[in-house]
């Protein structure tokens, strides 16, 4: 019998984004600062410590796993990590494997990915203009990214467009990439900017509510009421004129942490119980302490029960500093 993971607000906890490297070869502007310090490489789990927590954390009910990173392609045999994973799809255990990635790699794993049992991924994409994509990545490559879409839906992925929407930036080509996603036959979520980590800039500059582009997009779209839950935090509606799903992630103008059912390890075995607070415990000294699977369970339930209810995010003008220090990159998102 499982022993599910049910948090004090009464959540049953079953998603688990796990982080598998805190690295990128991209430096999205909202995101990392340019010049970003990574880890040592001694502070970062092995993945085959990776798939001993992943494994656990099935065991205690998650029915849904997400790789993140970072970007989670950069990292050298991940692929490894993906078959191990993909067993509990085989077995019954796991509902869905899924992966965040920026698309830089996928011209290369997009078929591994789908052989491990990989059905859907999320890439990251926030604007349709080559000039701008190398403007908020620094050193993305757009058509690189291109190719990986390219790639990945020839290998039979159903892909989701993640953007962020940022003032100032795509708030004017946010339709154009709705139409974009509908004749490529894309879903798209859109998402609001979190203030997680110093990028060198005031976020209130680039925060852009949703519920203002949702009205304007409302201008040129029939937006349809939609039950569709993937399990993450985005509320669904269905583009009439393309048959298209579209979601938002509203963090700040609308919080969404009430039906909240994640947890959040990063590649150093620190599990965050929210992605905008600092609670977090480490599973790296048990795990590396003993192969008693028993005292790593311990220690995950014991990191379950002091969920939080929810995140305190807040853009604001006068506050320069970001809600939570860390960045996005270290969680994983």
């Amino acid at each position: 019998m499982i022993d599910h993971m049910i948090d004090p607000f009464g959540r049953t906890v079953d998603y688990l984004r796990v982080s598998v490297t805190d690295r990128c070869d991209f430096r999205c502007a909202y995101c990392m600062s340019e010049d970003m310090s990574f880890l040592p490489k001694a502070e970062v789990l092995s993945l085959e410590e990776m798939e001993r927590l992943c494994r656990n954390f099935i065991d205690l009910g998650v029915r849904k796993l997400r790789v993140t990173g970072g970007e989670p392609l950069v990292r050298r045999n991940v692929m490894w990590l993906f078959q191990q994973l993909g067993r509990h799809l085989d077995s019954g255990a796991l509902d869905e494997l899924t992966v965040t990635t920026n698309g830089s790699q996928l011209s290369r794993h997009a078929a591994d990915l789908y052989a491990c049992g990989v059905r859907r991924i999320n890439v990251s994409l926030d604007t349709l203009n080559p000039d701008k994509f190398l403007a908020i990545t620094r050193w993305g490559k757009f058509d690189r990214v291109m190719a990986g879409i390219d790639a990945a839906q020839e290998a039979g992925l159903a892909v989701k467009i993640n953007a962020v929407a940022l003032r100032d930036f795509n708030e004017d080509e946010l339709d154009r990439m709705v139409a974009w996603c509908g004749e490529r036959e894309l879903d798209m979520t859109l998402i609001e900017a979190m203030p997680m980590g110093d990028v060198g800039r005031n976020r209130a500059d680039q925060h852009l509510s949703l519920a203002e582009v949702r009205r304007n997009l409302e201008q040129s779209w029939t937006l349809q009421a939609s039950d569709h839950h993937t399990g993450g935090p985005a509320s669904y509606v269905t583009v009439a004129e393309t048959g298209r799903k579209l979601g938002f992630i509203t963090p700040l103008s609308h919080n969404f942490c009430e039906a909240c059912n994640r947890v959040r390890l990063t590649c150093t075995g620190t599990l965050f119980m929210c992605l905008g607070q600092d609670d977090a415990v480490d599973l790296r000294a048990p795990l590396r302490a003993t192969a008693d699977d028993e005292v790593l369970r311990r220690a995950i339930h014991g990191a379950i029960a002091h969920k939080p209810k929810g995140h305190d995010f807040v853009i604001d003008r006068d506050r320069a500093d970001p809600a939570v220090a860390r960045h996005m990159s270290v969680t994983g998102g």
